[in-house]
C-alpha cells in the first residue's frame, strides 16, 4: 500500500494555478526589487521573494514526485530588470499588497479542495505567509501615508433590529426611491472595491503605455476606462451618503514606455485581477442589503467578465494561454 495517495484532479488544478500565480509574482518582484529606492520596501519584497522561491520549489518537488510535467508559468524571459522605472515610489508595495489580497482568497479556496495532508499543509503555510506580508505591506503604506483607512463611525450604543422592508430600499430602477444610509458592512465592500480599482487603474495605465503589441495596448486602455467607470459609480454612492472616498496618493505610472514585463505576463496579471474583481463584487452583493448595490455589482461583473473574455481571446491568439491539466477524454478513448 502506498504511503500516501496520488494527488486528485482538484489538487492538481490548485497546484497548477498556484504555480502560475507564484512564478508571475516572482518575476514582478525581481523588477520591483531592482528598482526600489526605499530600503525598507526593498527589504520587504526581498524577504517575500526568498520565501516564495521556497514554495515554488515545493510545488516543483510535488510535480516531480508525481511524475507530472512542470508547468511553464513565468520565467526570466518575462521580465527585464534593466529598464527605467515604470511606477513612482510606493506603488511597488501597493501592488504587492493587492497581490496578497488575491493570494489570501485563492489559498483559502484551494485548501477546501485538497485532501492529502502534505498539500493541506502547503496551503496552510502559504496562507500564513500571505497574511503576514499583507500586514507588513499595510503597515508600511500607513506609515508612508499611502493607504487610506475606511471612514470612522460613531460607536453603537444599542442593538437595533430592522423594522420594515424600507431597509432594503434603493432600487436602481426607481431613482426617486428612498435610500437609507449605508451600513458599515456595505461601506467596507465599497471602500475596498474603490481602493482596489484605483490601484488596478494605475497598474493598467502603466501596462498600456509600455505594451509592445498594438492590440494589447488597446486592450489595456479599455481596461483603464472600465476601472475609471467603476470608481466613478461607487464613489457617487459614497458621496450620496456624505462618506469620503478613498484616494490613492502617489504610486502613479511614470512616463517610461519601455516594458519591464512581457505582454504575456501583463495579460495574465490583468486576467488575475479580473477574477479577483468578480469575486469581490460577488461578496459585496451577498453582504449588501440595499437593493441598488447588488444591481450595480451585477452590471460591473458582466462588464468585467466580457473584458476578461476578450483578454482570453488575445492570449489564445498569441499562444500565451497555458492550458490547465485536462481530464481524460473517455469517449475519445472508446472510439
Amino acid at each position: 500500500m502506498p504511503e500516501r495517495p496520488p494527488i486528485t484532479s482538484s489538487e492538481l488544478g490548485t497546484l497548477w494555478l498556484t504555480y502560475q500565480e507564484k512564478t508571475m509574482i516572482l518575476r514582478i518582484l525581481e523588477y520591483f526589487i531592482a528598482k526600489a529606492d526605499d530600503e525598507k520596501a526593498k527589504g520587504i519584497m526581498t524577504d517575500l521573494y526568498e520565501e516564495l522561491e521556497i514554495y515554488v520549489g515545493k510545488l516543483v518537488q510535488i510535480y516531480e514526485e508525481e511524475g507530472a510535467v512542470i508547468p511553464t508559468g513565468y520565467t526570466a524571459k518575462d521580465v527585464n530588470k534593466d529598464v527605467p522605472k515604470l511606477y513612482d515610489n510606493g506603488f511597488d508595495i501597493m501592488f504587492v499588497r493587492l497581490l496578497k489580497q488575491i493570494s489570501m482568497g485563492l489559498h483559502s479556496l484551494n485548501i477546501t479542495m485538497t485532501f492529502r495532508e502534505d498539500i493541506n499543509i502547503l496551503f496552510e503555510d502559504l496562507t500564513a505567509m500571505t497574511q503576514k506580508y499583507f500586514r507588513i505591506c499595510s503597515q508600511y503604506l500607513l506609515e508612508k501615508g499611502l493607504l487610506v483607512r475606511t471612514p470612522y463611525v460613531s460607536m453603537p450604543k444599542s442593538v437595533e433590529f430592522v423594522q420594515n422592508n424600507s431597509y432594503l430600499g434603493g432600487i436602481a430602477l426607481n431613482p426617486f426611491s428612498q435610500k437609507r444610509t449605508l451600513n458599515t458592512i456595505e461601506v467596507s465592500h465599497l471602500h475596498k472595491a474603490i481602493e482596489s480599482n484605483l490601484t488596478g487603474l494605475q497598474l493598467i495605465l502603466g501596462f498600456a503605455q509600455c505594451a509592445n503589441d498594438g492590440e494589447v495596448k488597446k486592450y489595456f486602455n479599455e481596461g483603464a476606462e472600465l476601472a475609471k467607470g467603476i470608481v466613478k459609480e461607487l464613489s457617487e454612492v459614497m458621496i450620496q451618503t456624505n462618506i469620503p472616498n478613498p484616494q490613492t496618493p502617489g504610486g502613479n505610472a511614470t512616463d517610461s514606455t519601455v516594458s519591464p514585463f512581457s505582454d504575456k505576463l501583463m495579460m495574465y496579471c490583468t486576467s488575475l485581477f479580473c477574477s479577483f474583481s468578480m469575486g469581490s463584487n460577488s461578496l459585496g452583493s451577498a453582504f449588501s442589503l440595499r437593493n441598488d448595490l447588488p444591481t450595480k455589482n451585477g452590471i460591473f461583473m458582466k462588464d468585467i467578465f466580457e473584458y476578461a473574455h476578450n483578454g482570453a481571446k488575445i492570449m489564445i491568439k498569441n499562444g500565451w494561454m497555458e492550458e490547465p491539466p485536462q481530464m481524460e477524454n473517455r469517449k475519445q478513448k472508446m472510439n
